[in-house]
Formats: structure tokens, C-alpha cells, sequence
């Protein structure tokens, strides 16, 4: 990865405004990523200091923690598994490149990446996971994640991302490439709670090849605005991917997805459902689109985003596309937006719950059926469980 045309992009590129198609609902006005510090630069930092309570608590095969200092190997796996921090690779910057802002400050200056590989046929029973702490107040936190699921591999990663403080101010941008090779299977789970003072960019970015599947779970609670990146290049025949989004927003939280499933082989399915929840003033934008390509037939594609408005002064955007170059496929997306049922609320709050009580049932009814295409259980759990502490008691 050449860093300084990296730089000589980023710096090309205009802050994205408004104006622009992809962020014509998500306003950076005010935003300046050079007034932060760039990775911290606190050497000689304790990897297990000062960590944030995971959202997940699950026994991991390997652990590695990223902070101001750098990537530290809490747990190692097994000696197959590469599990380690990297600073290159040959497939470093082969899925996502420089042609966006935040992906190209990201190649610029980046300086904390891990590594993760699992070799031909391994199949690993528990997961690996890295969790992400952006520790310094005023600081800004550069991430790289490369996984290779080699061929016939079978392991579940998680990527948990959060701040050290609800009250700390930050920059998080960070980029993920994922390459799930011939027959194996990847379950990723990426979680994001950050403090509500952090701006977060991320990209992430997957190829599935031939008969290979990629289960992917996205959930975000944290962050003050930005933008996150999801997509998925089925590539091979028989390819499959799935992305299972959940979000919670609240005060004037700002949260901002871009999907996209690209269909280049004939016979991949793809399906992405998110479903997110807001309170107070909070937003949420989501755009999403299905490209088919021409030689890809047969392909079996589906998106939705599902909003529930839990106050009158939130706002939702959901946004559904379809690009299709072929003729034989099933490819469908649903969008809705709508408020708490007042007849549901009224029915439980007649048999004594509180308003808070009652919202809370209601949550978890909504997100049941996205939180049931989780497979991980402890995930599914954790997610069920943070999304309804979400709101209030009283």
C-alpha cells in the first residue's frame, strides 16, 4: 500500500457534503478530523487497562486489544491460526482502495491492523475477537482489520468497537477486508458503541467465492455521526452472504449506513435486513442497493430496513436500489417506517408496566425476528439485551 498517494487522494478529495448523493442526509458541517490526535501516540499503555465493559460475553479462542499504543495479543488461538498485527500484506487494499475520503485517510495514516487467517479446512469451535478501544479524549483511532477464511475453513469472528469513556470525544475510522475462499464459512459479528461525543467512519468489505458463505451481523448503539460502509462481492458461484443489521438511536444521535450486495457470478444469494429503533431526536439513514450483473443468473437477492419511531422528533431515511443486468433473478427490498402501536402500548400499560416497561416488550417484539437470524447465541442474546436497555424505566 503506497501511503503517500494515499495521502496525496485524502487530500485531494473534498469532505463530502450534503451535495453529494451518498451524504445528502448526514451533515459533517463542523467536523475537522485533523483537530484530533492521530492514534493516541501513548506508548507504553497496559493493552487491558481502562477497557470498556464488552457488550459480549463470550469465551474466545483469541483475543487481541487495540488502544493508543497499538495491537496487543490478549489470548492467543491455536498455532494454525494467524492472529497477529500486521503493518502489510499483498491483498492490503484490494477490496477497499483510496477513492473515498474516509478510506483514503484510513490507507494514509493508519498504524494499528490485525491480521487473522485460518487455514484450509480448520474449523474453530469458539471465536476469535478484537475489541477496539479509542481511550484518548480528543483523539482520533486508526483501524485496519485483513481476515483470509481460507478454503473449507469454518470460524466466527467478532469486532467490537468502543469508547473508554461515555463522556470521551473522538475519531474512529477504520477499515475492513474480508475474504472468504472456496466452501469455508465466516460468521462476523462487528458491534459498535461508542460515546456519543465520537465521530465514526468505517468501511467493510467482503468477497464470498465459489459455494463459500459469510454470515454477518452488524450492531450499532455508539457515536455521535458518520458513516458506515457495508458491502458484500458474491463472486463465485453458489456464493451466499447474509447481513443481519440492528441499531438504536437516541438523543441526537446520527447514524448512517450504506449497503451494497454486488452480484457477479450466477447462482449467490444475498440477503441484508436491518432494523433499528430511535428515541428523542435521534436520525438514522440507510441506503441501500442490489447491482446483478449480466452474467450473473439466477441470483436470489433481498434488502430491507424496518424503523420503529418511539418518539414524534426522530427521523428515518431508509432508501432501497436495485441495478440489475440480468434477467433471470429474484431480487425484492421493503422499507418502512413507522411508530409505537398506541393500542399495544395502551394494552400493556393497563396491566401495570410502566411506559418503560411496556416500550421495552414492544422493542424486543420488533427486532425478534432479525435477532432470531443470529446464530451465535450469546450474540443474539447481548444484542436482545442492549437494545432494550436502551430505554428508559420510568
Amino acid at each position: 500500500m503506497d501511503r503517500a498517494a494515499a495521502a496525496t487522494r485524502y487530500a485531494e478529495l473534498p469532505m463530502p457534503s450534503t451535495t453529494d448523493e451518498h451524504w445528502r442526509f448526514t451533515d459533517l458541517k463542523g467536523f475537522d478530523p485533523e483537530s484530533f490526535v492521530r492514534n493516541g501516540h501513548v506508548p507504553g499503555s497496559d493493552p487491558k487497562s481502562g477497557l470498556p465493559e464488552t457488550m459480549l460475553d463470550v469465551d474466545t479462542a483469541g483475543l487481541a486489544v487495540v488502544r493508543e499504543g497499538g495491537v496487543s495479543i490478549v489470548r492467543s488461538p491455536d498455532e494454525r491460526i494467524t492472529f497477529e498485527p500486521f503493518t502489510d500484506h499483498e491483498r492490503l487494499g484490494r477490496l477497499v482502495g483510496t477513492d473515498e475520503k474516509f478510506a483514503a485517510h484510513n490507507a494514509a495514516v493508519w498504524e494499528h491492523g490485525l491480521l487473522v487467517v485460518v487455514p484450509r479446512g480448520v474449523e474453530l469451535e469458539q471465536p476469535l475477537a478484537v475489541q477496539i478501544v479509542n481511550a484518548t479524549d480528543g483523539g482520533a483511532l486508526f483501524f485496519r482489520l485483513l481476515v483470509i477464511a481460507e478454503p473449507e475453513s469454518r470460524f466466527s469472528l467478532i469486532e467490537d468497537t468502543a469508547s473508554a469513556s461515555s463522556e470521551l470525544e473522538g475519531y474512529t475510522n477504520s477499515v475492513t477486508e474480508i475474504f472468504v475462499e472456496q466452501a469455508a464459512k465466516l460468521e462476523y459479528v462487528s458491534i459498535q458503541n461508542l460515546s456519543q461525543n465520537t465521530w465514526h467512519f468505517a468501511s467493510h468489505h467482503a468477497r464470498v467465492e465459489r459455494d463459500a458463505e459469510l454470515d454477518w451481523v452488524a450492531g450499532g448503539f455508539g457515536s455521535r455521526r458518520g458513516k458506515v460502509w457495508i458491502q458484500n462481492d458474491l463472486t463465485g458461484p453458489g456464493a451466499t452472504s447474509r447481513v443481519t443489521g440492528a441499531y438504536f438511536a437516541d438523543g441526537d444521535q446520527h447514524l448512517d449506513y450504506d449497503t451494497y450486495q454486488l452480484h457477479s457470478a450466477p447462482n449467490t444469494t444475498s440477503d441484508f435486513a436491518f432494523k433499528g429503533a430511535l428515541r428523542d431526536k435521534a436520525t438514522a439513514v440507510w441506503r441501500g442497493m442490489i447491482r446483478v450483473e449480466k452474467d450473473a443468473q439466477r441470483t436470489n437477492a433481498y434488502q430491507e430496513n424496518r424503523n420503529l419511531m418511539l418518539s414524534p422528533t426522530t427521523h428515518a431515511v431508509p432508501i432501497p436500489g436495485l441495478e440489475i443486468l440480468a434477467n433471470d433473478v429474484r431480487c425484492t427490498h421493503g422499507a418502512t417506517v413507522g411508530q409505537v402501536d398506541r393500542d399495544q402500548l395502551f394494552y400493556l400499560m393497563a396491566r401495570g408496566l410502566s411506559r418503560g416497561e411496556a416500550e421495552r416488550l414492544i422493542v424486543r417484539g420488533f427486532f425478534t425476528d432479525v435477532l432470531d437470524r443470529v446464530e451465535l447465541e450469546p450474540v443474539r442474546e447481548a444484542l436482545g439485551e442492549a437494545l432494550e436497555a436502551r430505554i428508559p424505566q420510568a
